[in-house]
């Protein structure tokens, strides 16, 4: 069976099981690149087309734009609704569209066929049912947030990936709902799965965005229960630099490497340091400006005849906000405009060639649950198709060894697989074999 079939019989189970209609909810795992959007899309076309009206809830403005473009540029015959705020200015992109509505009341988009909306818009909706939902991004969306709006629609599919970030919040004192099966800090998923366990859970195979050199890495350290393959083979993709580099340093044996292998691990010397480390930032920033210099090129299933990685197929991602400010000044200075440098949480969900990340333990003298968190880690090295290429200082694992979790343990709380200590430990484990000392 090839790659194609394997990915259309599951989504031909999954799309029977959701319109049986024998469940009033489906939960979809899938891998990252395993074609979520395209799932969602194809479902709720497929739905609407038999004459049904669907809505589509996400987490956020930019997800339903992109859902809303997909969706029209697959089935151009649908009135689609956008649900949205009443500040809300439709991009250049959605407007092209002269089938799709923008409204602040759902009233006015009676008529579509298809309505799109964040969550935090279909909590407003207080009156009409419907009989189909997708949920997108579900392992996102807070529990409380689908317990608001659940009673809205008689059948949903949860859609989503259950290696990334957990749902966000400001909430700090979480502890005062651990254990509790409708704890409002967990995922929609975990909390409706603790209390529906036998809805059915079926799982997207493939990754069509990792390659072979990196799928089973990933779901190794990420996801040990429902592990994944690639859907392209080893040799459908490789990436070359058609300049040499000088033969010495560091930064261009780092690239080579990950050039044949698909990873690399810049490994600079120990020391603590401040989040914004200067010399991590340069020489995250000297990387990924050297794969444009180096006139780096790909080829894949898309381009079996190469072709030039272009600045905007390359991203960098660090933990924080203030190291993102840091590498984005550091980029400009080196004349590296147009190279996507942002934190894991607004990374995920985006797909690149090539991509330089800041390791999140690099320079810390401790361990915190935020660093640990398995979701961070999972985003920054499962963004590319080609290469990742981590940079971080030496003496991780031995501060890995120093802070075992320490976090409390409450009773009856959901407990999240993978642990992030053993994550980032099964991360490093492979990494050591890729790298490349700057010392």
């Amino acid at each position: 069976m090839t790659a194609a079939e394997q990915a259309e019989r599951a989504v031909a189970e999954i799309i029977g099981t959701f319109t049986s209609g024998a469940h009033r909810g489906v939960v979809v795992d899938s891998p990252p690149g395993a074609g979520k959007s395209t799932l969602v899309v194809r479902t709720s076309t497929e739905l609407a087309r038999q004459g049904e009206q669907i809505c589509v809830v996400a987490q956020t403005n930019s997800q339903v734009d992109d859902l809303i473009i997909r969706m029209a540029t697959a089935a151009d015959d649908l009135r689609i609704g956008r649900l949205s705020a009443g500040d809300y200015r439709p991009s250049d992109e959605v407007s092209r569209f002269p089938f799709v509505r923008v409204a602040s009341k759902i009233d006015d988009l009676a008529s579509c066929k298809i309505i799109v909306g964040t969550a935090a818009k279909w909590v407003y909706v207080t009156d009409g049912q419907w009989p189909w939902a997708i949920i997108d991004e579900a392992y996102q969306m807070r529990s409380d947030m689908l317990l608001r709006i659940a009673s809205r629609f008689e059948r949903m599919l949860f859609v989503g990936d259950p290696g990334q970030l957990d749902p966000f919040s400001t909430v700090e004192e979480s502890h005062r709902w651990a254990g509790l099966a409708w704890d409002p800090m967990q995922s929609a998923v975990a909390v409706l799965l603790r209390n529906n366990p036998d809805l059915p859970q079926l799982r997207l195979p493939l990754s069509w965005r990792l390659p072979p050199s990196a799928a089973p890495v990933v779901a190794k350290a990420f996801y040990p229960f429902t592990g994944f393959e690639a859907a392209t083979a080893p040799q459908t993709r490789g990436m070359k630099a058609t300049a040499a580099g000088l033969g010495v340093g560091p930064v261009d044996d780092v690239i080579d490497i990950a050039a044949e292998t698909g990873w690399g691990f810049y490994e600079m010397p120990a020391r603590n340091t401040i989040r914004t480390d200067a010399e991590a930032v340069q020489a995250t920033v000297a990387i990924a400006t050297r794969v444009l210099q180096r006139g780096t090129e790909t080829y894949c299933e898309h381009a079996p005849g190469g072709r030039r990685i272009e600045p905007g197929r390359i991203a960098v991602g660090a933990a924080h906000r203030d190291q993102v400010t840091a590498l984005r000044q550091a980029l400009e200075a080196s004349g590296g405009s147009g190279i996507r440098v942002d934190t894991a949480n607004r990374l995920q969900g985006a797909e690149f060639d090539v991509t330089v990340m800041l390791h999140p333990l690099s320079g810390r003298i401790d361990a915190t649950a935020f660093h640990l968190e398995s979701g961070r880690l999972c985003v920054l090295t499962s963004r590319h198709r080609h290469a990742c290429i981590v940079v971080g200082r030496a003496g991780i694992p031995d501060l890995l060894d120093t802070h075992p979790s320490v976090e409390p343990i409450y009773l009856d709380a959901m407990t999240k697989f993978p642990d992030g200590w053993e994550a980032n430990q099964a991360m490093l484990a492979h990494l050591a074999g890729h790298r490349v000392a700057a010392f």
